[in-house]
Parts: C-alpha cells; sequence; structure tokens
C-alpha cells in the first residue's frame, strides 16, 4: 500500500514540474502572440501583456513583410540555410562512417580533435574571420556565411552520427562486402539510409541553430538585400522608438520554417538523439 502511494506521489510530482514547464514556455509564447496583434496604440497605453486587444491589428504582420522586406530576409536565410544543412550532414556523416566503420589509425584521437572544434568560443574568430574573408572579398556574400557554418557545425554532426553508427552491427557490413558491395556503396546505400533518425535529428537541429545565427551574419553580411533574418529583424530597432507589435508579428512569420522542419522530422528526432548518446 505504502508503495503504490509513494509512486502515485513521484507521479504527481512529476506532472506538476512538467506543468510548470509547460506554462513557463507558454507565457513568452503568449505574450509575443498578444504583442503581435496589438497596435502601437493598445501597447503603449498600458494594456496588459497578457490581455488580448479588442482589436486585431492585421497591418502588423501587412508591415513586416511590405515594409519590412521580412520575405527578403527569409529568403537569404533560406538559401544559406538549405545549402548549409544538407553539406554539413553529409560531410558529417562520411567522417563518422570513416571513423566507425573503416579501419582509421588513431580513430579516438581523430574525433577528439574534431570535438576540439565544439569547444572554441565563436566570438574568438570574429576578428580572424572578418580581416580575411575581407582580403578574400567573401564579405557579403552567401558562401562566406555558408562556408563559416559549414565549419562551425561539423563537430556537433560528427559527435551525432558517430554515436548511431557505431550502433548500427558489423554483421551488416560483412553481408555487405558478400553480396559485392565496396565501401562507398555501403556508406551510400546502407549505413547512411540506417542512420535516418540521426540525420532527421540533425535537420531540425542544424536548421534551428542556422536559421537563427546572429553573431557571424552580423559580422559578414552587411547588405541589406542579403541580409539574414535574425539580422534582418534587427532593422525593425528604431533609432528613436520601436514598434514592438510590428517586431513580434515579424518573429512570428520567420519561425514558421522552422515550425515545419520540426513537424516533418520529429517523429526521428528521439530515436536519433538516444542512438546518439547511448554509445
Amino acid at each position: 500500500m505504502e508503495g503504490k502511494q509513494k509512486k502515485m506521489v513521484k507521479k504527481i510530482a512529476l506532472y506538476a514540474v512538467l506543468v510548470i514547464l509547460a506554462i513557463i514556455w507558454i507565457v513568452p509564447m503568449f505574450t509575443l502572440i498578444a504583442t503581435a496583434i496589438k497596435s502601437k496604440q493598445d501597447f503603449y497605453s498600458g494594456i496588459s501583456l497578457f490581455r488580448l486587444p479588442e482589436k486585431i491589428a492585421w497591418s502588423n504582420f501587412i508591415n513586416a513583410i511590405t515594409k519590412g522586406r521580412l520575405f527578403t530576409y527569409m529568403r537569404n536565410d533560406l538559401i544559406v540555410t538549405c545549402l548549409k544543412v544538407p553539406l554539413g550532414i553529409f560531410v558529417g556523416a562520411l567522417a563518422a562512417f570513416s571513423l566507425t566503420r573503416l579501419n582509421v589509425r588513431h580513430r579516438t584521437g581523430i574525433f577528439i580533435f574534431f570535438l576540439i572544434g565544439m569547444m572554441l568560443p565563436m566570438q574568438v574568430a570574429l576578428v580572424p574571420i572578418n580581416v580575411i574573408f575581407s582580403k578574400l572579398k567573401l564579405l557579403n556574400t552567401y558562401f562566406g556565411l555558408f562556408y563559416v557554418y559549414v565549419g562551425f557545425g561539423i563537430s556537433y554532426a560528427i559527435l551525432i552520427l558517430r554515436g548511431f553508427m557505431r550502433g548500427i552491427p558489423k554483421d551488416i557490413d560483412e553481408a555487405a562486402y558478400i553480396d559485392g558491395c565496396n565501401k562507398w556503396q555501403l556508406f551510400i546505400r546502407i549505413i547512411f539510409p540506417v542512420s535516418k533518425p540521426a540525420v532527421a535529428t540533425l535537420l531540425i537541429t542544424d536548421f534551428l541553430a542556422t536559421w537563427n545565427e546572429y553573431l557571424l551574419a552580423s559580422v559578414i553580411i552587411n547588405d541589406n538585400t542579403k541580409k539574414t533574418v535574425p539580422v534582418g529583424l534587427m532593422t525593425f530597432v528604431g533609432e528613436h522608438g520601436t514598434d514592438y507589435g510590428y517586431l513580434c508579428a515579424g518573429v512570428l512569420i520567420s519561425v514558421i520554417p522552422v515550425i515545419l522542419v520540426y513537424l516533418i522530422f520529429q517523429r526521428y528526432f528521439v530515436e536519433g538523439m538516444a542512438g546518439a548518446v547511448k554509445s
């Protein structure tokens, strides 16, 4: 009887914690949505952040798209993200395949070397990147931004994919070799497709990180026609005042691609993270 009571108490405590965490997550989202549909007059009239306006200010969304050129920024971000994410995952998968399936010497040392890249603060590289890219004329180019993103993201891709590929039985390799596969065919036809959960996990996390990256984009891109979403949204902030409804409307529109990517690949997300952590 006491055991059942303890289990019930633990379950109640767990649900209480989950409810609190849900509220912590929902409150900022609610205030963001509530602010996005308020006019400038409503926002500065003293109305509570948690109160919806009597009339929805659809003009905030229209102004974000037209005056704020939000679709231009989203297009730029989409170009960089759609180039960087697939290539970064593919290169990371090649490295992970080499470290787990091939007879590479000092594979642990090589893996640690890649992980060192995750320990390098991005801020340390800003000045060298700016100087080098200025000499190579890569500032204000999609390639310059895409190249840096791949470099900074490759360590995380290798970490996730290596962990997942280590859990794939080696018997599959032997069966593939017997059937006439070479190493490239083993990777492209068997190991990479089997690693779909880890790839989906990386697609979500990498897309989110690249889409929302601000620091590098603000240093490399200064041309208004090539700015990404985070940098472009900062142009919504005025020198003498900010229309927060206009700004929050832009933020809401800009998160739509990230939500779509998550909804498409979320069923593989947990499985991919579990496979990476398990090893």
